[in-house]
């Protein structure tokens, strides 16, 4: 259902014909307030202030909810028009167009922008046509009046400006009752006195003409005590010497304007900072097409809205004015501005004609002609053409000049692909300012002392400001404002907004309002673009994939590909790497706003669909990862998800470690909905990936979440499995007394459910922990006690970790005999399972029996292919593990450069996973290589041979 709003008459809401009731005179005065300030936060003191000014009501807060809650009622049915509630106030989201008062305003707009007088003029026809009577009419109260008095003068200077035009196109007899009884009713306007005596003039009334010039004079006269303005006593003389139609003498166009030096620019940027490799990438352009003698230099500038863009090509453009001496041209092609089309190309050409000096009456009616006038009279010049703000490559073209000798910079936050590819553009695109970069900004609009002074706040504001030099003007222009004020007020306002863009609203200027300047590139969107833009405020980021964006719009693959492409193109998301967006935090807080819009059913739906796309992705690539692993069973997808599905362990393993940052902050994010099974699955799935890369921080805090997820629902099984999979993050951190507290408890659960092969599991895992406390007698008997368990209920690959867990406790205790012997049957068995992991677990036990029982090429063979299988299932622990066994077999085979490099490998591992045992490596590395130091000097020289190390090693039993 589609509703128009009508606020030039009577306040009015209609839809197909049928008038919808909006109740009593206040209730109305509110929902027009909202209209007129359509698609903006009005607070709730204007909103009080405009309806009621100095006579509220007892309880006015109260008052206005209750009438903004029965308008909302009224509306209920109507496509994309909502009363949101925002920071302090609240906002009416409707199509401007479905308003006639900003229709009205559009309209004018556009017909004051068109060059084609004809389109001109149905356009100030439809925007006139949309007037009923007074503008809010029955509504008085100071706000409203000021308002209607605001109207009318807009809907007058909109009437002269179609009676100009309809006077140009010779309309003059048609005009003439009207003219005359809008004199009648307006005798001191002087505009409207001149275009009645030219519309006289040239309908051959001459007299009566200039007998309306006197009337008016003596008007002004006694009134006023004024003579009539320069252009209308211009006008009385030419039509006094009978000069009718007013026509200006024709120049040459090739001739006109040649002695004319345009200088357009506006002025240079203050307190410009930063952008060193992007102002030398514009001069390069430019000294390219020098040194070659090459096309025209043109520089496509791009970037999102608030990057600088403009910034930069002025400051560029001022430090460059000594390369074009014959002039500049600049203009504003208005490409994303709120309320306003863009500027068409022959407008733009006017205005660059006329500053090339040619009379208006010599440019010709035809974008063609006018193009080809342009490139001729700066054929041959050096100038600068910068075209700023444009909305796409087809605006652009009839502004490029034809020949060498020019330079154009263009900028737009649309990627002008167009441009690169068949103009040959070079394209600079402007990336977030670094921190340095943003505390020179702060410091150039601030002052030194004031940075230096406060320097964590300053470090917050940049942090908050995330590199957008709009937003770090804003909170210097406010801080400046204020010099008192201390910049850590500043910073703090600005954490307790985060995530909002209140703190970077302007003081009443769309330009310095980074909400406003966001949604002139919103609105430029089509309608499925913007909905997808909306529902990626519901994404935690920090990227999104295309299938995973896909499913959040329940959407196919195809369908979303260009549609992000579009996204894209307008600098509102960056594809990282092909088919990976990512979006700026200001930008993201600003979707997060516009999807509030969106129905509560709407959003908790797309959520769903998103977050069982992670869920059901995960599990799939953890499969792959772990393909024996006791599998969770999921419920069917949402309709509309299209998770992804590896292939194989390399694809899983590919996948987790790109979408492992997403899945971290998707897990809180369906914590903090409500959705507690996907919090419990996705760390379920999540083990295995962060158990192998030693990411104990962040497998501690899903584990975490996922136990209190299970206990909030009650469920002991998911408790128990919560508890068990948190231990390995907790002992390789040295936290060996809450890893044990954790895996007590899940046993006692786990007996309680009755469930052996849990109960396996959990104590495989105490065998672990009890080694790593230094009793392995201990470890043997619940290893022992964890293979029976397995056995009895046919988990064979159970038992075959199991037994891997059996030879690793035999060798610990200095029977290796019994350790191959168990290692042996358990890659047997792994090997039948296709279990990779284990097997390369065993392995590496097999190795280190081995190699205490003297066979060294043995015991690397057996190292060799444990290396193999881990990194191929990106096991980085175990890797540095086994590097650091191979390590001392090599060294026990004499090969020290060998060991040395292995132990190094390892430490690098270690190092990059903060494990702790990366010191004890460090401080073996250190005393071996302190040895070496001594035995050279020991033999004046010759090196002796390294001592044989006691292997140290910890058996790894995750998944």
């Amino acid at each position: 259902m589609v509703v128009q709003f009508r606020l030039l008459g009577n306040v009015e809401a209609e839809t197909d014909g049928n008038t919808i009731d909006l109740g009593h005179v206040r209730q109305r005065c509110v929902l027009a307030v909202l209209l007129v300030e359509a698609n903006k936060v009005v607070h709730v003191d204007q909103l009080l202030d405009r309806v009621w000014m100095d006579r509220p009501p007892q309880r006015a807060h109260g008052t206005l909810y209750s009438y903004l809650s029965r308008l909302r009622r009224a509306l209920s049915g109507a496509d994309d028009v909502g009363i949101v509630r925002q920071q302090g106030g609240y906002l009416l989201h409707v199509d401007p167009m479905a308003v006639d008062l900003h229709r009205f305003q559009a309209l004018v707009a556009r017909a004051r922008l068109t060059a084609d007088d004809n389109h001109a003029l149905r356009q100030f026809d439809e925007a006139l046509g949309l007037w009923r009577g007074e503008p809010f009419a029955g509504l008085d109260t100071p706000w409203f009046n000021t308002s209607r008095t605001a109207l009318h003068q807009a809907r007058l200077a909109a009437e002269r400006d179609r009676t100009d035009i309809a006077l140009r196109r010779g309309q003059h007899s048609t005009l003439l009752s009207e003219l005359s009884r809008a004199v009648a009713e307006q005798p001191l306007d002087e505009r409207l006195a001149g275009q009645l005596m030219l519309a006289l003039s040239r309908s051959g009334r001459q007299a009566e003409a200039l007998e309306q010039y006197q009337r008016i004079r003596h008007r002004l006269a006694d009134v006023l005590g004024v003579d009539p303005g320069a252009d209308l006593q211009e006008l009385h003389l030419r039509i006094l010497h009978g000069d009718r139609e007013f026509a200006a003498s024709a120049v040459p166009a090739e001739a006109a304007g040649s002695g004319r030096t345009p200088r357009q620019l506006p002025p240079p940027p203050a307190n410009f900072a930063g952008r060193v490799r992007e102002l030398a990438a514009l001069t390069d352009a430019v000294d390219q097409q020098v040194a070659t003698g090459g096309g025209v230099a043109i520089s496509a500038v791009g970037g999102m809205g608030g990057i600088g863009k403009t910034w930069l090509a002025l400051r560029w453009a001022h430090d460059n004015l000594d390369r074009f001496p014959d002039g500049q041209l600049y203009v504003n092609l208005r490409g994303f501005e709120p309320a306003v089309e863009a500027m068409p190309p022959q407008v733009a050409l006017r205005g660059f004609l006329d500053a090339l000096g040619v009379p208006p009456g010599s440019v010709p009616a035809d974008l063609e002609a006018q193009a080809s006038m342009y490139r001729s009279l700066v054929s041959g010049r050096r100038m600068l053409i910068v075209l700023d703000n444009a909305r796409d490559a087809e605006q652009v073209r009839p502004l490029l000049p034809g020949v060498p000798g020019c330079a154009v910079v263009v900028t737009s936050r649309q990627q002008l692909s167009g441009l690169v590819a068949v103009e040959g553009a070079r394209p600079v695109t402007l990336d977030l300012l670094t921190a340095a970069e943003a505390r020179e900004l702060l410091a150039s609009r601030l002052s030194d002392s004031r940075v230096l002074a406060e320097p964590t706040p300053v470090q917050g504001i940049v942090e908050r400001c995330s590199g957008l030099p709009l937003a770090l003007a804003i909170v210097a222009a406010r801080a400046a404002a204020q010099p008192g004020f201390p910049l850590a007020a500043l910073d703090r306002e600005l954490a307790e907004l985060q995530g909002s863009l209140d703190g970077f609203a302007g003081s009443g200027d769309p330009a310095t309002d980074l909400r406003s300047v966001f949604s002139w590139s919103y609105r430029a969107l089509g309608e499925p673009a913007a909905r997808l833009f909306r529902l990626l405020g519901l994404h935690p980021g920090p990227e999104i994939s295309v299938r995973a964006a896909a499913s959040l719009a329940a959407l196919p693959e195809r369908q979303v590909r260009p549609i992000l492409g579009e996204l894209h193109r307008m600098q509102l998301l960056v594809e990282r790497v092909p088919g990976r967006y990512t979006c700026h935090d200001l930008l993201r807080a600003y979707a997060t706003e516009l999807v509030e819009s969106e129905p509560a059913q709407v959003r908790r739906a797309a959520l769903h669909r998103m977050l069982d796309h992670y869920l059901h992705s995960a599990c799939s690539a953890d499969a792959r990862l772990s393909p024996l692993r006791d599998q969770l069973v999921l419920p069917a997808a949402e309709a509309g998800v299209r998770p992804d599905s590896p292939s194989d362990n390399t694809q899983a393993l590919a996948w987790f470690t790109e979408e492992s940052p997403v899945l971290m902050r998707v897990v809180e994010l369906a914590a903090r909905h409500g959705f507690d099974r996907h919090v419990r699955q996705l760390a379920w799935a999540l083990t295995t990936f962060l158990s192998r890369r030693g990411n104990w921080a962040d497998l501690i805090a899903v584990q975490e979440g996922a136990l209190a997820a299970a206990e909030r629902d009650g469920d002991r099984a998911a408790q128990a499995q919560a508890h068990r999979d948190i231990v390995p993050a907790y002992s390789e951190t040295g936290r060996f007394g809450l890893a044990r507290m954790h895996l007590e408890r899940a046993l006692a659960l786990l007996e309680e459910l009755a469930d052996r092969v849990g109960q396996a599991h959990t104590l495989l895992t105490l065998g672990w922990l009890s080694e790593k406390e230094g009793d392995q007698a201990v470890a043997l008997r619940h290893d022992e006690r964890a293979l029976r368990l397995f056995r009895d209920n046919g988990h064979q690959a159970g038992e075959a970790r199991a037994l891997n867990a059996l030879g690793w406790d035999h060798a610990m205790l200095g029977d290796h005999q019994q350790a191959v012997r168990h290692c042996q049957q358990a890659v047997a068995l792994q090997r039948r399972l296709g279990d990779l992991t284990g097997e390369a677990n065993s392995w590496d036990t097999l190795g280190f029996a081995h190699h205490h029982l003297g066979h060294y090429r043995w015991a690397a063979r057996c190292y060799g292919r444990a290396l193999k299988l881990n990194r191929e299932l990106g096991h980085r622990y175990n890797e540095a593990e086994t590097l650091r066994h191979l390590g001392d077999t090599r060294q026990a085979l004499g090969d020290h450069e060998a060991a040395k490099r292995c132990w190094l490998r390892a430490l690098r591992i270690l190092t990059e996973i903060a494990h702790p045992e990366a010191q004890q490596l460090r401080d073996k590395l250190a005393a071996v290589q302190a040895r070496v130091a001594t035995r050279r000097s020991a033999s004046n020289g010759v090196v002796a041979a390294w001592p044989r190390g006691r292997v140290t090693a910890v058996r790894w039993t995750a998944r």
